[in-house]
């Protein structure tokens, strides 16, 4: 069960993933095709990650230790479950299919962001405002892996910063 393992050291579980998903992850670390949503048949989520031997600097053991005591607390269970319940979720916003943004919007992720190379994002990005016509810019920033205003706090708090005096 997924829990059991990513329960068994709730600490290292909270190094791996943060350190796994990020930009800082030298190019040829990566598992092949990325790791992009998929659990090898042999070995569990996490044994394509290691932690790092010392975190990158936008994350401290401070955040670390906070996440670790939440997840300790709370255990995986809820953010589990809404992968477990994806096809459900699909069924319950079909009314949704082709709906639209409307409302003005800033578009901000990383290039080395795992859910970038989900199959169909370069089509979905280059036509995005199809979906979100008041889409005032798109920005993808270098070197930036999933866990974007942690990892580029500075740029994304400018990004929005801008965004919202434009409106």
């Amino acid at each position: 069960m997924a829990e059991a393992e990513l329960e068994r050291d709730v600490r290292a579980t909270m190094r791996a993933v943060a350190w796994s998903a990020s930009g800082d992850v030298p190019r040829g670390d990566r598992p092949p095709g990325g790791g992009v949503g998929m659990v090898p048949k042999r070995g569990g989520f996490l044994s394509g990650m290691a932690p790092p031997s010392t975190l990158p600097k936008w994350i401290t053991e401070a955040d670390i230790d906070f996440y670790a005591g939440e997840f300790a607390r709370t255990g995986f269970r809820g953010g589990l479950n809404w992968y477990r319940n994806i096809d459900r979720n699909w069924e319950l916003l079909a009314s949704y299919a082709g709906a639209t943004v409307n409302v003005p919007a800033l578009y901000v992720a990383g290039d080395r962001d795992l859910v970038l190379a989900f199959r169909g994002m370069d089509q979905l990005i280059a036509n995005l405002t199809k979906f979100v016509p008041q889409l005032r810019k798109t920005l993808i920033l270098p070197g930036c892996g999933h866990w974007t205003q942690q990892e580029r706090a500075p740029e994304v708090n400018a990004a929005i910063l801008e965004f919202l005096k434009g409106l």
